[in-house]
């Protein structure tokens, strides 16, 4: 048996060293939050479109040969897509991994984290925005608040690495929300991240004074509980400003890609279901992988190299959210992989 070849790392024309790799499972979700994907006719990509396990461990282990360490599996919702826990298996056992994680909504968590756990799952993003169930409804557009939360503490009980909820802060909706979020992770000793609000909704209805800034809720938080206490930042490619309570008590973390973008520090690719490569969530280009995969010489591992450096060599600097220039994804979260 041939021994692997290890390729010098996937670094671009700013010197960011990419070591992370979200994998997208499917773009299918069980609720439709405005913020992600469209209420109704949608039209999801058909089975036979979407990498297989196979593939996507494929790809995943050549990207370990090109200095990714870590892999995030995310969706549409991870959950849906069936036997999922095989896949993190597959992955879990691939050598040069540091860190398998996966982002859920959680709903289908309480049932499928005991076999993910023992398939090599290490730690979990679970979405939470709204702690009331109208507000819960009015973001998701289905119900499904009870289903969370059992997962949520499904998780806990099993003993992850590490549990963070995720919170999208929206003016006009979830200003009511931070402090009972905040009190509620404090409670179970779980990291807590708000997230500004993009322009990533199917909809197109996005608008900045719906964001919600960084800032604002630092202020929000330390009115009720005191002073934040800036937290040590020992991964600087991380999306999050994180701080601690000043009592002791619990971690947050402040993700601001509109009003204070971190994209300097940027160590991210992203692979849709289907096997497009993106150099940035907010990318208008992409990579196609699969063909190259299911090519008759889809053997050619210099090709599918060469498609990676492609990818990386043509990042920008910045997304520009912030700067007159944006230009808006085509596609919408969902389908992009969060």
């Amino acid at each position: 048996m041939s021994t692997p070849t290890f390729y010098p790392p996937l670094t671009d024309s700013f010197g960011r060293r990419h070591t992370s790799l979200r994998i997208s499972v499917t773009d299918r979700c069980n609720i439709r939050c405005f913020y992600c994907m469209p209420e109704e006719n949608i039209r999801f990509k058909p089975r036979e479109e979407l990498l297989t396990f196979e593939e996507i461990e494929r790809v995943a282990a050549l990207m370990l040969r090109l200095g990714v360490t870590k892999f995030r599996l995310t969706g549409g919702e991870p959950l849906v897509r069936a036997n999922l826990a095989n896949l993190v298996r597959r992955l879990a056992a691939l050598p040069g991994l540091t860190d398998l994680a996966l982002t859920t909504n959680g709903i289908l968590l309480a049932e499928q984290a005991a076999d993910l756990k023992a398939a090599g799952l290490r730690r979990l993003n679970i979405s939470l925005d709204a702690l009331d169930a109208a507000a819960f409804r009015r973001i998701a557009r289905r119900d499904g608040l009870e289903q969370v939360l059992e997962g949520i503490e499904a998780a806990r009980q099993l003993g992850f690495e590490k549990i963070r909820l995720n919170a999208v802060a929206i003016r006009g909706i979830t200003e009511v929300q931070l402090l009972p979020l905040a009190r509620f992770a404090r409670e179970r000793d779980l990291e807590l991240r708000f997230i500004e609000f993009m322009p990533l909704d199917a909809d197109s209805q996005w608008d900045n004074s719906q964001v919600m800034s960084g800032d604002e809720i630092r202020q929000s938080l330390e009115a009720e509980f005191g002073p934040l206490l800036p937290a040590p930042r020992p991964d600087p490619s991380q999306p999050a400003t994180d701080f601690l309570f000043s009592d002791g008590r619990g971690r947050i973390g402040l993700i601001h890609p509109v009003t204070q973008p971190f994209c300097g520090d940027c160590n991210r690719l992203r692979i849709t279901a289907e096997g497009k490569l993106r150099n940035c969530l907010f990318s208008t280009a992409e990579w196609d992988l699969r063909e190259l995969l299911r090519a008759p010489a889809g053997d050619d591992e210099a090709a599918i190299v060469d498609r990676i450096r492609q990818c990386v060599a043509a990042k920008k600097p910045g997304h520009g959210i912030d700067t007159p220039e944006f230009v808006r994804p085509e596609r919408a979260m969902y389908q992009i992989g969060g």
